[in-house]
């Protein structure tokens, strides 16, 4: 092991320090860990006290103990007096102090400097030992300076920045000096490393974030060898977190200009053939997450790639993406319906025809979730209002079949209700009128049978999107919910409150109308 030693700068300032560093067979001093920078930047002690040896004072503590005699022992008082201070080392003589019998008042005392204006330097050797022929100086922050006994013809080679330096008439000079270094302990690092033939074995070990700071300072410096080095590091090493992703994508954008092969490592994250054909590959997603026979992993990808989706609400998605999700609904549809014309073929409906029915609804009303966290279901309203033969099949097989199609037309008067989809007039209409009654006919199935079905938010969705409509068809509508509702009670959705704002419609509101155009008229007359 070798050494560095943090040598004094001026007499009396500090203690030496040793530091163990190791030595490489290429003969690359290696450079301190961060912890011995972090220390010597925070933890100052020996820079500010006195160094008080702890054995003499208990030796001397000692010997007056003996040398008292009993008769003169005292009560020791509430407060004992401080010690005398020890008289300082010769190799660290600062301003005497005079030695008074007794307690010095403290304005005698020496006073200590301040940390800010207590210069620090560490001293590091690199190649062989004892033939460097330059000192380059770094001033850190808060007077903390690093010493490199470097050698010309390495920094000149390597560094377009020192080779500037160097020939700016400097005569041969000896020392250069580096003010405001910002990274002293990666700085120290970087130029170490231009000793070394192999720099891409010495990142192994080092974490991303460490080697985005070498980059950082092997730009600075001019060192492509080492920025090339880094660039493969951070081709082949995993990012972790997308934190760590965004660092390093902009610190290899800044280097675009510099034309030294950044592109391996964006090419992680963008891909221009890719870009050529996005819609087919998210149709391809879709259609293997459609058509996916395993129960879990169908389930799980679904909740994945509907929560992507959703992370990009706000930001404006592509055409293609909605047009790819239509594409898919209407393949869905198309197979729903084929399945239940084979069911109205086959008399005897078994178990695998309804499994396949719920199949294709339960993928049907998974992409009309996308479609309305998009904020792009109105065309859904339309291609579902538009089924009537789908609706003729409905009333054909047994509602243990089919009630999983009634739960689509839920979640379509659940979103209208809420002012998720917004479906013209028309479309509203065609939707109470064809798939109403049918979901009224597999009320019951729906409240035992489904497990995400919420009785309260569909019964409040379809009264709202009942209310929307002109009163005629209000009327028209909830009078033929009250017949189907007083025959079947608890079978049928309860929906008095829409029931309630209708009837103050009709028969409150005109006779409140009348009896204030009839005061306005009466107040106009009087005033006349």
């Amino acid at each position: 092991m070798a050494e560095i030693r943090l040598t004094r700068l001026e007499q009396g300032q500090t203690k030496i320090k040793s530091v163990p560093i190791a030595v490489t067979p290429e003969g690359f001093w290696c450079c301190p860990s961060p912890v011995v920078f972090q220390k010597n930047l925070k933890s100052q002690n020996p820079l500010n006290k006195p160094v008080r040896p702890s054995s003499p004072p208990h030796k001397s503590n000692i010997q007056k103990k003996q040398q008292a005699p009993v008769a003169d022992r005292k009560p020791l008082p509430l407060k004992p007096p401080p010690p005398p201070a020890p008289a300082p080392a010769p190799s660290e003589q600062q301003a005497a102090v005079p030695d008074n019998s007794t307690p010095s008042a403290p304005s005698e005392r020496p006073q200590r400097p301040k940390l800010e204006h207590v210069p620090r330097k560490v001293s590091i050797e690199f190649g062989v030992s004892g033939t460097s022929d330059l000192k380059v100086v770094l001033m850190g922050r808060q007077s903390f300076c690093v010493k490199l006994s470097v050698h010309r013809d390495v920094l000149a080679e390597n560094s377009s920045f020192f080779a500037s330096k160097l020939l700016q008439g400097q005569d041969g000079s000896p020392c250069l000096e580096i003010n405001d270094c910002e990274d002293v302990e990666i700085y120290v690092e970087t130029v170490g490393l231009m000793y070394c033939p192999e720099i891409k074995q010495r990142l192994i070990k080092q974490s991303v974030a460490r080697v985005l700071r070498i980059l950082k300072v092997a730009e600075l410096l001019g060192f492509n060898q080492c920025i090339k080095s880094c660039l493969e590091y951070l081709e082949a090493v995993p990012w972790i977190g997308e934190e760590e992703e965004e660092k390093v994508v902009s610190s290899v954008l800044r280097l675009q200009g510099e034309s030294i092969g950044v592109i391996p490592v964006l090419k992680r994250v963008s891909s221009e053939t890719l870009n050529h054909a996005p819609k087919d590959t998210l149709y391809h997603i879709i259609d293997l997450v459609l058509k996916s026979n395993e129960e879990r992993g169908r389930r799980e990808m679904k909740t994945v790639v509907l929560k992507l989706l959703r992370e990009n609400i706000g930001v404006p998605s592509p055409h293609f993406c909605h047009e790819t999700i239509y594409d898919s609904c209407r393949g869905c549809v198309t197979s729903l319906v084929g399945l239940f014309r084979q069911a109205v073929a086959d008399i005897h409906t078994n178990d695998e025809a309804a499994k396949q029915i719920a199949f294709e609804a339960d993928n049907l009303s998974w992409l009309l979730d996308i479609l309305t966290d998009c904020q792009v279901a109105d065309e859904f309203a339309t291609i579902w209002a538009q089924q009537q033969e789908l609706m003729v099949l409905h009333a054909k097989i047994p509602a243990v079949s089919r009630h999983h199609v009634s739960c689509i037309t839920a979640k379509v008067f659940v979103g209208i209700g809420r002012g998720q989809i917004l479906p013209s007039k028309e479309i509203r209409l065609m939707l109470l009128k064809t798939w109403l009654h049918p979901l009224m006919d597999d009320y019951r199935w729906l409240q035992h049978g489904c497990r995400s079905f919420d009785q309260k938010v569909v019964e409040e969705g379809i009264g709202r999107t009942i209310l929307t409509l002109p009163l005629e068809d209000q009327q028209s509508i909830l009078l033929a919910w009250l017949g189907s509702f007083l025959k079947a009670g608890d079978s049928c959705p309860n929906l008095q409150r829409a029931f309630q704002v209708w009837w103050r419609r009709t028969f409150v509101r005109p006779y409140v109308d009348s009896q204030e155009n009839f005061l306005e008229l009466d107040c106009s007359m009087i005033i006349k």
